[in-house]
């Protein structure tokens, strides 16, 4: 029951030699892939994971700490693990990809082909994460600076309601897994920044170059933290050539 919450497989796999697993921001929900499919060759899957406290999965609490939220990741997604597969994470994604990557060579099980990280401060520079532990009117200040976020959302009480407590254990996770010394993985890793993001700016996306010793490719693309459609549409132009291409 739950691995049917936890994942969203849109597209249709049955015809992929590559699964990418994808990981949303923090507040955010597995439906920021759906439309990932059209826009991605056939041959590769897009499996969206959908972290509790939020949408279908309302009812259950969400993570407050990586380690947790790890442990369930290597559950739901072990029946996926043993054909090819990539990790997308953005923004909390983006770090909860690289833990789910080291937790797998932990166990010494085969890891991604590609980790593509976006709109995350490298975990190396140690930033602070905002809004986790101030009040609500300092996460909605967050979530005013960072854009993306509705109006609608912003302005109705009732919805902040339901919004808000998964933010918030989102950005507690964040903040509580600092970035513990080990090993830099040996996967390609390809980052993306948005060239108006203040929170992770290109310059303080190239220390993930830190976090591989295979080859690392950092890019700038159009948007803020959330990107413009130009700046989706590069993003999954390079998810394609990297997962498609020759070898």
């Amino acid at each position: 029951m739950r691995r049917r919450r936890a994942l969203r497989h849109y597209g249709r796999p049955g015809a992929a030699r590559v699964r990418l697993l994808c990981f949303h921001y923090a507040g955010g929900n597995a439906a920021m892939f759906r439309d990932w499919p059209d826009r991605l060759p056939p041959d590769v899957a897009t499996v969206a994971v959908q972290l509790p406290g939020r949408d279908t999965r309302l009812d259950e609490p969400p993570h407050v700490r990586m380690g947790p939220l790890v442990e369930e990741l290597l559950e739901v997604l072990d029946p996926l693990l043993d054909e090819p597969f990539a990790c997308y994470g953005h923004s909390m994604g983006a770090r909860v990809a690289l833990a789910l990557a080291h937790a797998l060579r932990a166990r010494a099980s085969a890891g991604p082909r590609a980790l593509f990280v976006a709109s995350s401060a490298a975990p190396a520079l140690r930033r602070r994460v905002r809004g986790w532990d101030e009040p609500d009117e300092g996460l909605i200040a967050y979530l005013r600076d960072l854009g993306g976020t509705p109006s609608i959302v912003l302005e109705r009480p009732d919805l902040l309601e339901l919004f808000l407590p998964a933010l918030r254990a989102d950005l507690t996770v964040v903040a509580t897994s600092g970035a513990p010394v080990r090993p830099a993985l040996d996967v390609p890793l390809r980052a993306f920044a948005g060239v108006d993001d203040r929170e992770a700016s290109v310059e303080r996306m190239a220390a993930w170059r830190e976090e591989t010793t295979g080859p690392f490719a950092l890019e700038a693309v159009s948007g803020g933290h959330f990107f413009d459609p130009a700046g989706v549409a590069r993003v999954l132009d390079v998810i394609a050539a990297t997962l498609t291409g020759p070898g």
